[in-house]
């Protein structure tokens, strides 16, 4: 949002002194001297906020010509901060000033610090408004997408939905794991929009693209003049979210250190913005995702334990592509009618041959590589049928099932005594290391976990 006020007032003087004013404090300032000059501006620049006079040549006591500016400029932005200012300040014009939709009001002479901070709390509320406003949009785009990726017909995403929809009506924190690619973001979106909070707003912060140094200013906000660069007021992550849901995405990299101060934010419902000692109530359903082994990083002292407890109220596993066979083939046609819009290439279709590809792939990608995969697949294609050497896929990354069928068919022996072997083969070869044995595989680890229980493998 502009930091740039629109300044209307027909004497020189005076325009001249806010515009030092304002200039000294950091805020940009576009004078004119009359509702006319004032409008003209307004369609040809978007302004932060707004400070105009009350009376004008044409009448000197009765605020007329500036209540018309008011809501002529209301018309032309609806969101714009408006602070009116007269040298005839009744409580009745003031009164009719904020009817008219006027975010404060100042009378002359005014008090600078008065003046400034009435400002910047205009500033700071526009720039909340306008990120509301992009979040508002963004979740409106995300509501007319539906849910095109999020097809589950295998029993392992039928389960989780059925537990997606149990906890999504409840206030309850949530916990999705995964690993990289399967579509955290993508549940979460789910959960907001099935839950009581589906018309506010869901916040979304990527915990592993916030400095150390801004972590407290980014989430909780921060008022004008607590560090350096803290030029005006500015609202955070919490208060964005409140009333709706803040999606913490990689929440494992929250730094140790910032973890007690997420903590009390939780377990109280309060926060403070940096420099402030003023205490905010916010009401935030919280739903946070990683493909962090988070047990294991509150086991080497890396994550608090009461965090963890507060964050995994319910825990959702989110499984990888390779153990949602029934999943792949499908979403790769939905990809697949995605692109083709996309880039107009019209009808495509698979080849027999590449559907099997990409049923008998590992994806270590998960969701996210499919999708990468069909979209090089149709921009790099001629003709309407994509073949097995359209995917370009990796030939080492071969499934551990599809190497059991393999193992199976040339050995005349069931499949899951073939599977049984290759497990054997690939913690021998690993000397007994799950995470080395389950990339070899093409597994995850709680998947070798349950193929060794499933063995009797110890």
């Amino acid at each position: 949002m502009s930091t740039t006020i629109l300044l209307a007032d027909d004497q020189r003087d005076i325009r001249e002194a806010l515009r030092l004013l304002f200039k000294a404090e950091g805020i940009g300032c576009v004078a004119v001297d009359g509702p006319a000059a004032a409008l003209d501006a307004a369609r040809k620049q978007r302004f932060g906020a707004a400070l105009i006079d009350l009376n004008y040549t044409r009448d000197t006591t009765s605020g007329a010509e500036g209540l018309e500016l008011l809501r002529e400029l209301k018309k032309l932005d609806a969101e714009l901060p408006v602070v009116v200012m007269t040298a005839w300040g009744t409580i009745n014009v003031a009164v009719e000033a904020m009817r008219h939709g006027a975010g404060d009001f100042i009378e002359k002479p005014w008090d600078n610090q008065r003046l400034l901070s009435v400002i910047r709390n205009q500033l700071a509320l526009a720039s909340s408004r306008g990120e509301a406003a992009r979040l508002k949009r963004e979740n409106e785009i995300l509501r007319a997408d539906g849910d095109e990726d999020f097809i589950a017909a295998s029993p392992a995403m039928r389960s989780l939905l059925a537990q997606l929809d149990r906890v999504a009506p409840t206030d309850a924190n949530v916990l999705i794991l995964g690993e990289n690619g399967t579509g955290k973001g993508v549940l979460a979106r789910r959960l907001h929009a099935r839950s009581a909070r589906a018309d506010r707003t869901l916040v979304k912060v990527n915990m592993g693209g916030i400095p150390e140094s801004v972590f407290e200013a980014e989430m909780f906000g921060h008022v004008r003049g607590a560090f350096t660069d803290a030029k005006t007021d500015r609202i955070g992550r919490f208060e964005l979210a409140d009333g709706g849901t803040l999606f913490l995405d990689e929440i494992a990299n929250i730094p140790p250190a910032q973890q007690p101060k997420l903590l009390r934010v939780l377990e109280d419902g309060e926060l403070e913005r940096v420099g402030s000692s003023r205490t905010l109530k916010v009401d935030v359903r919280l739903v946070s995702a990683t493909n962090a082994d988070l047990a294991a990083d509150v086991a080497r002292g890396a994550f608090r334990k009461d965090l963890l407890f507060r964050l995994n109220t319910v825990e959702l596993r989110l499984p990888p592509l390779r153990e949602r066979g029934e999943d792949i083939g499908a979403l790769a046609h939905a990809f697949l009618a995605r692109f083709a819009k996309r880039y107009q290439r019209g009808a495509l279709r698979f080849a027999p041959s590449a559907l099997r590809a990409l049923e008998g792939y590992a994806w270590p990608g998960n969701v996210r590589e499919l999708s990468h995969v069909i979209e090089r697949a149709v921009l790099m294609q001629d003709g309407e049928i994509l073949d097995e050497a359209a995917l370009n896929l990796k030939p080492e990354a071969t499934h551990a099932l599809a190497g059991a069928a393999a193992l199976a068919a040339s050995e005349s022996m069931s499949v899951e005594a073939a599977e049984e072997q290759l497990v054997r083969q690939a913690l021998e070869r690993t000397g007994g290391n799950i995470q080395r044995a389950a990339a070899l595989l093409g597994l995850s680890r709680p998947s070798l976990y349950r193929r060794m229980e499933k063995y009797g493998i110890e």
